[in-house]
C-alpha cells in the first residue's frame, strides 16, 4: 500500500482498514474502522481534508479530491464521507458530502459543494453538479442527476448489506497478508 505525507501531514488508518497494494493515500486523510481501499483508486487530500467513516469502501480506480481555499472559494471544500457508504468502481468525488448509508454508482461523478443526505442511492453513470442536494431516501439518476423515486424497503436494507458485505470482504484480504 502506498500510504504518503504531504506537508508533515500524514493519512491516518483506523484498526481494520484494508488499503489496496496499488492504491494511493495522500495527505490529510483519515480512514474510519473497517474501512477499504480497493486497487488502482487515489485519495489525496493535500489542499484539504478527506475524512472517511467506518464500514465504508472505496472501490476500484475511483479519484477522490478537494479544492483548495482561494479567492473564488475562500472556504475551499473539504471532501466527508459518512459510515456504512458503498462507493462504486472509478467514482470520482470532489469536496462534496456524502452522508451514511448511501450507495454510490459505478463511474458516477460528485462535484464540489455537493450534499447526499443518508440513505440515498446513485445510479450509475449519473453526474451530481456543484451545490446539488440530494434528498434522503431516494433514487437519484442521470447526467445532470434527478430524482426518479422513493427507494424501497429492499433497497433499504440493501444499503447497509452492501457496507457490511465489503467490510467481510476486506477482513479476506487482511487475512491473507498475515498469513
Amino acid at each position: 500500500m502506498t500510504i504518503r505525507s504531504y506537508e508533515a501531514i500524514t493519512p491516518s488508518l483506523a484498526e481494520g482498514v484494508y488499503v489496496d497494494p496499488t492504491a494511493l493515500v495522500i495527505g490529510d486523510v483519515e480512514i474510519g474502522e473497517h474501512s477499504s481501499v480497493w486497487p488502482m483508486t487515489v485519495i489525496r487530500g493535500d489542499v484539504q481534508s478527506i475524512r472517511i467513516g467506518k464500514v465504508t469502501s472505496i472501490q476500484d480506480a475511483s479519484v477522490l479530491h478537494v479544492t483548495h481555499r482561494g479567492p473564488h472559494n475562500p472556504e475551499g471544500f473539504s471532501l466527508q464521507i459518512g459510515d456504512y457508504v458503498t462507493v462504486g468502481h472509478k467514482v470520482t468525488l470532489h469536496g462534496c458530502t456524502i452522508d451514511d448509508y448511501c450507495l454510490i454508482g459505478m463511474g458516477s461523478i460528485v462535484m464540489d459543494g455537493a450534499h447526499l443526505h443518508k440513505q440515498v442511492i446513485l445510479g450509475a453513470g449519473s453526474l451530481v453538479p456543484p451545490g446539488k442536494v440530494l434528498e434522503s431516501g431516494y433514487l437519484w439518476v442521470g447526467s445532470p442527476v434527478k430524482k426518479i423515486r422513493p427507494l424501497t424497503e429492499k433497497e433499504l436494507a440493501f444499503l447497509g448489506y452492501s457496507a457490511e458485505g465489503y467490510k467481510n470482504l476486506k477482513q479476506k484480504y487482511l487475512d491473507t497478508l498475515t498469513n
